[in-house]
């Protein structure tokens, strides 16, 4: 089983035809679904017929009710806290080349409280993959390093994507690699600027560093791995999606190249269609 904690909220996905218009209107593509990293990772890895576990925190509304059952008739297991806040949402806008700007509402997911989860809900897991989103702020960070220990001492693997340039830069990047320097993650997960804004080696935060480099593959150590050239419509998820693949295969025996190989393919799948979830 693998699991992760942090965010599950709506993706609002817009796509237009064309360069938006001030005072304008311009028709576009638009998909409504399931998003946050937490909860992608695991519906990619149930896609990928791994055993998958949310823990997250959605408000108590029928928005919040509606997202957990979408990602369970998925195959993902959910512990869902439920909070006073609304329940998250994305605004995705994807540019003419394919380029994203975001807008969030995530306020329900990081008001997480450690004294909310059960320890039953980090045991028996052969990995858990922490999103470093849920690292960014409280009381969310605190409940999440105690999940990660809590699932090391019953013997899962972590693993820790960087998640945002602009989040580890407002965050501080010398404050994330001192996290992740205690953390001790197995796999530790970066885009190139992401790696850039933490200011220290990826090589020494983790036993397998992984660099993702978009339409160029991955680089684990120092060899790269090519990417399938596909067309691409969304890269929302992704990164996700990448990072399911991998751990998948890394827990079934693969080594770190052959697990990236199998990363590529299913990142680039996910690129071909628009919308975080397989």
């Amino acid at each position: 089983m693998v699991g992760s904690i942090g965010s599950l909220v709506l993706d609002v996905t817009i796509a237009p035809e064309g360069q938006l218009k001030l005072d304008d209107d311009r028709d576009a593509s638009i998909k409504i679904g399931g998003g946050g990293q937490a909860a992608n990772f695991c519906a990619w890895s149930a896609a990928l017929g791994e055993t998958a576990r949310l823990v997250t925190r959605v408000g108590d509304d029928e928005l919040g009710r509606r997202l957990v059952a979408q990602i369970e008739a998925g195959g993902v297991e959910v512990k869902a806290v439920l909070g006073d806040e609304p329940t998250g949402a994305i605004a995705v806008l994807i540019g003419p080349a394919g380029e994203r700007t975001f807008a969030r509402q995530e306020r329900s997911v990081l008001g997480l409280r450690a004294e909310e989860v059960e320890e039953d809900w980090f045991r028996g897991l052969n990995l858990l993959h922490i999103p470093a989103y849920s690292l960014f702020a409280e009381p969310l960070a605190s409940t999440v390093r105690r999940a990660a220990e809590i699932a090391r001492k019953d013997g899962a693997l972590l693993s820790i994507d960087l998640s945002s340039a602009a989040g580890i830069r407002e965050y501080g990047g010398a404050k994330l690699a001192l996290d992740l320097t205690m953390l001790r993650p197995e796999i530790v997960f970066a885009s190139e600027a992401e790696a850039a804004e933490l200011g220290a080696p990826l090589e020494g935060m983790a036993k397998v560093p992984v660099v993702k480099l978009g339409t160029r593959g991955a680089r684990v150590f120092s060899r790269r791995v090519p990417a399938s050239r596909v067309d691409a419509v969304d890269a929302t998820g992704a990164g996700d999606a990448f990072a399911a693949a991998f751990c998948s295969a890394y827990l079934d025996g693969a080594t770190p190249l052959e697990a990236a190989g199998r990363a590529v393919l299913v990142g680039a799948f996910a690129v071909t269609r628009m919308g975080a979830r397989p």
